[in-house]
This record gives C-alpha cells, structure tokens and sequence, in this order.
C-alpha cells in the first residue's frame, strides 16, 4: 500500500513538473520547438509508465489477497451435505468439472442443468467468474444495463416524445397532450468458441482447469462482445452505440480536435445525464487530447489522484477502446454519454460442452463456451459523439 502511494505521489509530481516545462518553454503560438517537444514527450512518458507500474502493484495485491485466502474449511454439518442448492451447490460444482475432466461423477447432481447433447449450464461460481474476467476484457460491460433474460425477443417500450402542459384561460378547454411510445427489441444472438487442451493436461490434476478456461473463454468472448457493442451493425450481432448515438460535435478539421470542439461535446449532452457519463476513445484519440489545453494554459487531460480510478476529461472518466475508429475524416472518433442506457441482454447461461472425439488425432479435448446475447442503445440522446470534419 505505502509502494502504490509513493508511486502515485510520484506520478502526480511528474506530470506537475511536465506542465511547468510546458509552460516555461512555450512560443507566442503555445508551441514548444522540436528540442523541448522532445523534452516533453519523454516527461510525459515517464507519467504513463508510473501509472503502469501503479496498476501492475494493484493487481500484485489483488493476487497476493486472493492466494493467501485459506484452501481449506472445517466442515460443518454433515460431511458431504454440499453448500447451496441447484447450480450453485457444491455437488453441482464438483459433477460439472468431473464432467469436463472426462472422470465419472459422483453424484447426479448434473440434472438441474444438464442436456447430455446439448452442453451443461455452468455452475454459478464459475459464471460470476466469467462475467469477472468479461468485464476485464470489456469496458462497455460495466458501465451498461445488464438483463437476464429467458425469452428470444425482449420488448422494450420507450418514450418517444413527452406531453406537455398548457396556460389556459379560466374555463377554457383543457388541451390533451399525450406521451408517444416506441419500442425497442433486444434479440439473443448467439456467441461461441472453442478451447484445444491436450489430453496430458487433463490428466494433471495440478493443472488449473478452471481459472484457465474462464480467463481464455472471457478474453475472447468479452473482445468480441466489446466491438460488437461499440460498432456492431446488428446483423447476427449487437447493435453498437455508434450507429444510433447522436452527434454533439463535429471538428472544423479532418486530422485534428481542438479543446473548444471537446467543449461542444460535453455540453451537447444534456446536463441530467452528465452526473454518470463518460468519454470513450481510440488510444491514439487520447494521445490527441492529452495534448489540449484551455485558454489559461491548463491540460484538457488530467491524471486521475485516486487509487484505481480512471484518467478524466473536464472531471469526467475516460476509457480507452481499441474499437472506437480512429482520427480521420468522417469518423465517429469520441463518445461522452451515461452509457447506462445501453442495455445489454444475456439470454439464460453460458453453457460448456466437452467434445471428446473431433480432436483425437491429435490426442486433444475440446471445450465448446456459447451464450447469447444482444445489446442496444435505448435512448439515442443519452449518448453524444464527436465526428471528425470530411476530407
């Protein structure tokens, strides 16, 4: 904890001192010559390699936190009972890795979540595991609305337009004005992959099956879902934010921003939804604007003081997107809206299948993850963009 806090300190101290560099070594134009360019640059990498090594001693803690957790627990009531029921239970837990691990089962514990050719529903623990590690891989996850659902189609009524009131004359007729509906459909699309593992690893039962699948089964999954939910055209897949969010702001140039077009973007969003929204960009969009200033010398982008918290722009969040497009005319290159009016729809559970015979050449089991999933923006105005000028 003191290693992170000195770190942060430092940090903090860097960019202060990048600034001040900034400031002594301006021109009239707010330049900087190519030497101190240079200069500056370096100062502002070291900002960013602080910050780096920061997250890298958090994750440290997290790991050291989670491993000194006991492996054992005295049992209490009687012995083989199993903790929970249904896919929760401990019986269920043990059954399903069994299952996978190709051993005979135990119980029968499998039956409330099982379609011999169809795949097991996973157990609970294991889901919330792979949720954690989608949320690691996907940014838009944990700032949307999640719905469990079990139906195909999901309809959502939404407001199209409100009715208003009236001043009327003493006695006058009252004028009628009522709200107008429309509807927004979440679909379940499906999404899946498979795992190779040799046979000499299931074999070890050192081997740690579990963490393995639902960190490779959560970074493939989760950057999937994370295109699809940024720029998906909603064909076979998501609806991404992109094609319905509004456009708050668009550049005066096709390769550049400028502070005051950053400006237009954070109040072409209504003020109610500022209180949670956030910027999302491209990391070479962020490059960009770190390099903004105000008209009283101050950087746009300002490293965020708290432990675990993002970076912010004009006080608010930023996430960083390998999806988002990337500066150049036409392009959609900067979002700022409550992202929690993006709804994201998961269809029942994921479900896990062993496949036993279709790798036997090459002495390896298959595992087979899918679920079903759709997601969609339902309130275009909630979220506004920042288009960059035509060619």
């Amino acid at each position: 904890m003191a290693a992170i806090l000195e770190l942060r300190q430092q940090r903090s101290a860097k960019w202060e001192e990048a600034k001040a560099f900034y400031d002594a070594h301006k021109d009239a134009d707010d330049r900087l010559t190519t030497e101190h360019r240079a200069v500056f640059e370096k100062m502002e990498a070291e900002v960013i390699a602080l910050g780096k090594d920061i997250e890298l001693l958090e994750r440290r803690r997290e790991l050291d936190s989670e491993m000194s957790a006991p492996v054992t627990k005295a049992l209490v009531g009687q012995p083989g009972a199993g903790a929970g029921t249904g896919r929760a239970s401990d019986n269920y837990r043990k059954d399903f890795w069994n299952a996978l691990r190709g051993m005979p089962a135990v119980h029968n514990a499998l039956a409330v979540g099982s379609d011999p050719l169809g795949g097991y529903l996973v157990p609970q623990d294991f889901e919330r595991t792979l949720v954690e590690s989608l949320e690691e891989y996907n940014i838009i996850r944990p700032l949307a609305r999640i719905i469990q659902t079990s139906t195909k189609e999901l309809k959502i009524p939404v407001v199209a337009a409100k009715g208003s009131a009236a001043w009327v004359e003493e006695a006058a007729v009252i004028p009628t004005s009522d709200n107008e509906f429309g509807q927004v459909i979440l679909d379940a699309f499906k999404l899946a992959t498979i795992i190779k593992v040799s046979r000499e690893l299931m074999a070890d039962s050192a081997f740690p099956l579990e963490s393995y699948l639902a960190q490779d089964f959560g970074r493939r999954l989760g950057t999937l879902e994370e295109e699809a939910f940024i720029v998906g055209d909603g064909v076979k897949k998501p609806t991404g934010f992109l094609s319905s969010a509004q456009i708050g702001a668009t550049a005066s140039s096709a390769t550049a921003i400028s502070f005051d077009t950053v400006m237009d973007l954070y109040h072409s969003l209504r003020s109610p939804y500022r209180n949670k929204a956030v910027f999302i960009a491209n990391d070479l969009t962020i490059k960009a604007l770190r390099k903004l200033k105000d008209n009283n010398g101050q950087f746009l982008w300002q490293p965020s003081p708290a432990m675990g918290a993002p970076d912010t722009i004009l006080g608010r969040p930023v996430y960083v997107s390998s999806f988002m497009p990337q500066i150049a005319a036409d392009a959609k290159v900067m979002a700022f809206g409550d992202f929690s009016y993006y709804w994201i729809a998961d269809r029942q559970g994921r479900v896990f299948e062993r496949i036993n015979e279709l790798y036997t050449e090459t002495d390896q089991v298959g595992f087979k993850a899918t679920q079903r999933v759709d997601g969609k923006l339902i309130l275009p105005e909630a979220v506004q963009v920042l288009a960059m000028g035509a060619a």
